[in-house]
């Protein structure tokens, strides 16, 4: 199997209908009524309490659940996101809902100020926007959607129509985010890497005066427990950070906060080898984008790969040098299948070891070092477990080879999703529910590895009949993923 191919689920026939049924008591129709309840009508949002507008990268793990109970959908929502792209090519992280009252979420559009501080950046003039970005997951998301169905997204054009809008959305990031000369992309805002309140940020965060409290109201407080949130001191530097980029057009370059990320780069490489295969299905060589998606391999190795801790770690790129901090992101690059042995391995050993202690002290991965002092089990990305991180850790065990430990990571997942009512995150160690509940992509990720779990558990039963129907015959016990039974994916279209 190819490498890209490695990153993709199997395809299969879609007997579901969209619309959940009445009854049933499954985790796909608990999940399905969790993404119906969440869904506006063009896009999907991650909490109607919390979060209530479409966020970015959210709105990427969506899709890739979506399409297993409504390709259309999925297709949708990436389209949604994609029409509120900005002329340089950024896909902002937040799309605003304007039916949406202006204190139900801050920062609102009237603090961002999109179609006026970002007109020379070519902001839309018709969709409030931020002006920041997120994690690039969506030429992955694209490509597994349209693997979902290739018959509708091919009638319908998907591809062809998000390419464009992909490809300047990579263009942009390669070619205006490299601030650190070494080919690898750099996030100039703590909520551009998704891991907002991560130890990570501390240092690079402690050199930026914050705005004053009095300054912004924080929306997010009355529908979370405060010390699940992240501190005012904070989201004083947030807001400081952002309104700095703001009044300076949104241009690249000159802010206080400019660092490259193992995770943020890790997903733009497997969207650059997801972006080559949509190149290929529409006619175009690949070669290019596999070819730039191994220089950034390389780049991410040389520049962020640390021998000493075992993973991957941020660059401060106005402090200088590497960040001794272990967060869950350093771990991300597991995800990709072109990584180097050593260090495939090596990243194993920490995810099992005394720093993330999975399967052993903690039932899923912690967003940051367990021994770490800044760790917390219940404050956002300072220690819960989240489930899209987890998600891309069981994708990234798989590729390697890791196939019981993959196993057992489902497992986990799929467990804690469901009996904690899709929850946002949760602690580590005990698995207690944190945050918002029927979050999108906890319900959206969770569908996706079930669906995983029954068809490997469909084949297997294929098999098992296959081989005894050989037996009965006296024709012997041929391999497994032979004869009539054999649905395995091979990449190619279901017609």
């Amino acid at each position: 199997m190819d490498r890209t191919a490695q990153l993709t689920t199997r395809s299969t026939e879609y007997e579901i209908a969209y619309d959940p049924p009445a009854s049933g008591g499954s985790l796909h129709v608990r999940a399905a009524r969790v993404l119906e309840a969440n869904w506006t009508g063009g896009s999907t949002v991650p909490s109607r309490s919390l979060y209530p507008h479409q966020w970015s990268w959210d709105s990427a793990f969506i899709a890739i659940g979506l399409r297993h109970v409504s390709p259309l959908r999925a297709q949708t929502e990436l389209e949604t996101l994609l029409a509120a792209q900005w002329a340089d090519g950024r896909v902002p992280h937040i799309v605003f809902n304007p039916s949406v009252p202006l204190d139900a979420y801050f920062p609102s559009p009237d603090f961002w100020r999109s179609s006026t501080a970002g007109r020379t950046a070519g902001a839309p003039r018709t969709v409030q926007t931020s002006g920041i970005v997120q994690p690039p997951v969506h030429a992955l998301a694209a490509w597994l959607v349209h693997r979902a169905d290739p018959v509708l997204s091919r009638t319908r054009g998907f591809l062809a129509r998000v390419y464009p809008r992909l490809a300047a959305w990579h263009r942009y990031l390669l070619h205006r985010r490299d601030l650190g000369g070494g080919g690898l992309v750099s996030v100039v805002h703590p909520w551009e890497q998704g891991m907002d309140n991560s130890p990570c940020w501390d240092a690079p965060l402690a050199r930026i005066t914050p705005a004053p409290a009095r300054s912004f109201r924080r929306a997010d407080l009355e529908h979370g427990a405060a010390e699940d949130r992240p501190t005012d001191l904070d989201y004083g530097r947030y807001v400081r950070l952002a309104a700095d980029y703001r009044d300076a057009g949104y241009a690249d370059g000159d802010g206080e906060f400019a660092v490259e990320d193992p995770a943020f780069n890790a997903l733009l490489i497997a969207s650059e080898h997801a972006l080559a295969r949509i190149a290929e299905e529409l006619g175009a060589p690949g070669t290019a984008r596999h070819a730039r998606a191994e220089r950034l391999t390389a780049a991410l190795v040389e520049r962020l790969w640390d021998p000493e801790t075992e993973m991957f770690l941020c660059r401060d790129l106005k402090g200088g040098g590497l960040i001794r901090e272990r967060g869950v992101s350093g771990l991300v690059p597991l995800l990709l299948p072109g990584l180097p042995r050593d260090i495939a391995a090596a990243l194993v050993r920490t995810l099992y070891g005394p720093h993330f202690a999975l399967g052993d002290r903690t039932r899923l991965v912690p967003s940051h070092d367990l021994l770490g002092e800044a760790f917390d089990p219940h404050r956002y990305w300072r220690g819960p477990a989240w489930f899209n991180t987890n998600w891309l850790l069981e994708r990234g065990l798989r590729a390697h080879g890791e196939l019981h430990r993959a196993d057992a990571l489902r497992a986990a997942v799929l467990h804690l999703a469901d009996v904690t009512g899709f929850a946002e995150y949760v602690d580590p160690y005990t698995g207690e529910a944190c945050g918002a509940t029927g979050f999108g992509w906890t319900a959206a990720l969770a569908l996706d590895l079930h669906h995983d779990l029954h068809q490997e558990l469909h084949q297997e039963l294929h098999q098992e009949l296959h081989q005894e129907l050989l037996k009965h015959r006296g024709q012997g016990v041929s391999g497994p993923g032979t004869g009539a039974f054999d649905t395995s994916d091979k990449g190619g279209d279901r017609r």
